[in-house]
């Protein structure tokens, strides 16, 4: 056998290299590769909101998307980050964990932490949030507790997946800036605070660049600059290129391709190195050792489970309206109720792909309702409407009959199970017009209208709400979303989930409307760092419902912020939250660091940091953030890294993105960078800067014009936007000698 046939680093030495490159690929759709007794299999299963084992003993479709074992379904993240609680997700993710060492699981293929770039994406029920930093925190919650059992955890889709259209060839086109601010920053935070055992690359290109063999994003960034040590593996069918995308940093392909043959090729010809090889060898030796160390079950309690199912949905439905406080109902009272909806009575609890669990139970809230109720009450069902999103004239008519007997109207609505998968995008924020026309005469018909909605991603509601008195968004909430949804609307809990996402009034006030999906191989990331909120709130665009915003059925006041210096760029930002009304309850306080700009450069204000916090009628609590330099830098594509610029900004603390109650004032020095002035720099970049502007005062001496800056207020701004080599044509005196003289200056004045 020839030398290079045999790995002799990395603890492989007796390893050979069609072993080792075996490693780097799975044996089968769910298991990696074992070698003799050197390296076991581990098993990966996807499971970002429940358990789907493949049913391994029968026939089914190849991914088992139908076949699965049954398990717990949690509410996925789009309804889990509604609830802002990062302690909650950690149980959830804890919970996952159990069932995962139950059904024989190593490593759990979740969180998604995708950004919400547009409500159109298909996949938005996988992901927490259109803001970074929710993101973030709320998936490092879920790491944690998934691997707080020994079980893995695989963060995915690495990066800049933010549609379904033509996800396997599509180049994501983005400027830096917007990379590093959006759509990188909770990978670092989960990377760098969690430390996942896995990360999943995306199907897509990044500026023209498939993520399987990236080496900018899976090497130097992911690994060089984050200090990412686990295994890098591709999305199911991701890589294009064996040997290219092992070369960038990919460790595992799956499933596999049976290539394993081009590696061991092209290291034989001297095309890839062996120690490639080598060392993602070692990644799925680590990770198949980290496996075996797991916690081992053969059960779970199921019931407490389904509760802790139970309890996410309730922490996580966002009251969107409530006049009048027709919100909660009293089971008690002597009332008619009509529960109307197909909804009601057939769940939409979970989005459809991969990550769809087989569940162990499944509750509904027309049951569920009958049960909380008292005998006083009287309840009356219609389905009003069919699940496909067909009109069906006698169901509606039945339904409409059914609200003009009642004292109030309860109307499930939600978009169909087709309306919203893995592997397509949707083409309107529209409720099924079936469903809207029932509301629109039921509300005719009843004088209190109260909405549910279940859907996997933001739906309009500026067309309809005003026929409604209450709007309760449960988004997809589970197994156990039939308990809580009429926990909620009975009172037994109060709502205490708030937008993770903007509603939008129109599709067309969309950042991304007019980029998205894009065409002929690329999407443009064209309104670049203004996703969401931040840019709703940079232009002041009208919204039917904001970022963070959510009802309670209670009040809370908050006072006294203080916001104490520990450093030139660290803060301690404290207040005190009270409840105010007559109920328990949660509030969620958020705070944002502002920049008030004439011609805003980024946006107006951005999330970083929030607190859920519980508090009895009467009750007070003192909230406490800190604020570090990175909270208020923002990217420099001339520095090549982040900068804090000296100045004034503003720390807000609120309800929602404009529902600000306090703010405080702040300043910082910055971090002392200035950009390099070369002859080409600007006028008004060489006054402004705090080196270049006193070098070429004292260069040209006080009584020239460019350097006083007495001119008039319309020829300096005319003149700072030239170049300064530029002003040797213009008969001024100023040669190009004397400014190559001034840019050698005003480099050794900055040595």
């Amino acid at each position: 056998m020839a030398q290079h046939d045999r790995a002799r680093r990395g603890g492989f030495d007796d390893l050979t290299l069609q072993e080792a490159a075996s490693l780097t690929s799975g044996s089968g759709t769910w298991h990696t590769t074992a070698v003799r007794d050197v390296v076991p299999a581990v098993t990966l299963s996807d499971g970002p909101h429940g358990i789907r084992r493949q049913n391994e003993t029968e026939r089914g479709d190849a991914l088992g998307l139908l076949n699965s074992v049954p398990a717990t379904c949690f509410p996925p993240a789009v309804t889990l980050g509604s609830s802002w609680d990062s302690g909650l997700a950690r149980r959830v993710g804890a919970a996952l964990a159990r069932e995962a060492s139950a059904l024989g699981v190593d490593v759990v293929l979740g969180p998604g932490i995708n950004i919400k770039r547009s409500p159109l994406c298909g996949r938005n029920f996988e992901y927490f949030s259109e803001d970074p930093h929710l993101t973030g925190v709320m998936g490092a919650a879920l790491v944690t507790g998934i691997q707080s059992r020994g079980i893995g955890a695989c963060v995915k889709h690495f990066a800049v997946n933010n549609q379904e259209t033509d996800r396997m060839r599509i180049s994501a086109d983005v400027d830096e800036a917007t990379l590093r601010e959006i759509y990188l920053p909770a990978f670092e935070h989960i990377v760098r605070q969690a430390r996942p055992f896995m990360v999943m690359c995306s199907y897509n290109k990044i500026n023209g660049v498939y993520a399987a063999q990236n080496r900018w994003l899976l090497t130097e960034l992911l690994r060089d600059e984050w200090g990412f040590e686990g295994v890098v593996v591709s999305d199911w069918g991701a890589v294009n290129d064996r040997v290219a995308a092992l070369a960038a940093g990919l460790d595992l392909e799956m499933p596999p391709t049976g290539t394993d043959d081009q590696i061991v090729d092209a290291v034989r010809s001297g095309g890839l190195d062996e120690a490639v090889v080598l060392r993602s060898a070692d990644r799925l030796r680590a990770l198949a050792k980290r496996a075996a160390s797991a916690e081992r079950h053969q059960d779970w309690d199921v019931e407490a489970h389904h509760e802790l199912a139970r309890e996410a949905a309730a922490s996580s439905a966002v009251l969107l309206k409530n006049e009048g406080d027709v919100l909660p109902l009293d089971p008690a009272a002597r009332q008619r109720i009509a529960v109307i909806g197909e909804l009601a009575l057939t769940p939409r609890y979970q989005g459809h792909g991969s990550s769809h669990v087989v569940p162990t139970r499944l509750d509904n809230a027309w049951e569920a309702l009958n049960a909380g109720i008292d005998e006083g009450g009287i309840l009356t069902f219609a389905a009003g409407y069919r699940l496909d999103g067909e009109a069906d004239d006698a169901l509606r008519e039945e339904a409409v009959e059914s609200a003009a007997d009642a004292d109030i109207a309860l109307v499930f609505l939600g978009l169909p199970d087709e309306a919203e998968s893995e592997g397509f995008d949707r083409t309107t924020l529209d409720l099924p017009e079936a469903q809207l026309s029932l509301l629109r005469q039921v509300a005719s018909r009843c004088s209190q209208v109260v909405v549910v909605l279940a859907n996997g991603s933001v739906v309009s509601v500026a067309g309809w709400q005003d026929a409604a008195t209450a709007i309760l968004e449960c988004w997809l909430p589970g197994q156990a979303g039939g308990s809580a949804v009429a926990d909620l609307l009975l009172g037994v809990r109060n709502p205490s989930g708030r937008l993770t996402e903007t509603l939008p009034v129109r599709l067309q006030d969309v950042p991304s409307y007019l980029h998205f999906p894009g065409g002929g191989g690329h999407v443009v990331y064209g309104e670049g760092r203004y996703v969401g909120y931040r840019y709703y709130d940079t232009l002041g665009t009208a919204v039917a419902y904001p970022f963070g915003h959510g009802l309670s059925y209670t009040r809370f006041e908050y006072s006294d912020l203080e916001a104490d210096q520990t450093g030139d760029t660290d803060w301690t930002v404290s207040l005190t939250v009270t409840n105010v009304g007559a109920r328990a309850g949660h509030e969620v306080v958020q705070l944002y660091v502002a920049f008030d700009e004439e011609q805003p450069t980024r946006p107006r204000h951005e999330l970083r940091g929030f607190a859920k916090v519980g508090l009895e009628p009467g009750e007070s609590t003192h909230v406490s953030f800190t604020l570090t330099g990175r909270d208020i830098a923002h990217w420099s594509t001339a520095r090549g890294g982040w900068r804090i610029a000296p100045g004034r900004f503003t720390v807000e603390v609120g309800a929602s993105s404009r529902d600000i109650r306090l703010r405080a004032d702040l300043s910082t020095p910055g971090d002392g960078w200035a950009p390099e002035l070369n002859a080409m720099s600007t006028l008004g970049e060489w006054l402004d800067h705090p080196i270049g502007g006193p070098v070429l005062r004292e260069r040209l001496g006080e009584r020239s014009v460019l350097a006083s800056g007495e001119m008039s207020p319309t020829l300096l701004n005319l003149a700072r936007g030239i170049p300064l080599l530029k002003f040797r044509t213009f008969g001024i005196g100023l040669s190009a000698e004397a400014v190559d003289d001034l840019v050698a200056a005003a480099r050794n004045a900055s040595a």
